[in-house]
Parts: C-alpha cells; structure tokens; sequence
C-alpha cells in the first residue's frame, strides 16, 4: 500500500499567459473541496474532471479558481 504525495497549493497566477496545464489541480480555496483535475483548456475556460472520481467533465472559467494543487514526492 503506498500512500498518495502530499498536495502543495499555489495561487494561480492569472495574468500569465498559461496559469494552468492540463493535470493540474485546482481550487477554489486551497485544499477545499471539490478538488478539479485539468482535463482540457479552451481559451479562459478549463474542462475539469473530479480528483474523486466523477467520470463526466465539467467546462468552468478559470477564474472561478484561485489555487493550483501541485503533487509532492514523498
């Protein structure tokens, strides 16, 4: 059984020119829930699947996130 690397949140910095790729986690307080994995980008909006689970994707803007979860090695 190996345990899951810890997250470390950083605030999305929105003015650069690509504040997220894709795998990244993000947030709308940092380490709240739900917790969105970057599926796909589309301009300013982000298609984001559910870090638990959900199998359908979801299109939000990307604004509507402050936090960018980042895995850590254990």
């Amino acid at each position: 059984m190996s345990a899951q690397p810890a997250l470390q949140w950083e605030i999305l910095d929105h003015a650069a020119a690509y504040p997220v790729r894709i795998g990244d986690l993000v947030s709308a307080d940092a380490g709240g829930l739900p917790i969105y994995r970057v599926i796909g980008l589309s301009g300013r909006d982000v298609w984001l699947g559910e870090e638990r689970e959900r199998p359908t994707a979801t299109v939000m803007p990307l604004d509507a996130f402050r936090w960018r979860g980042r895995r850590q090695a254990a």
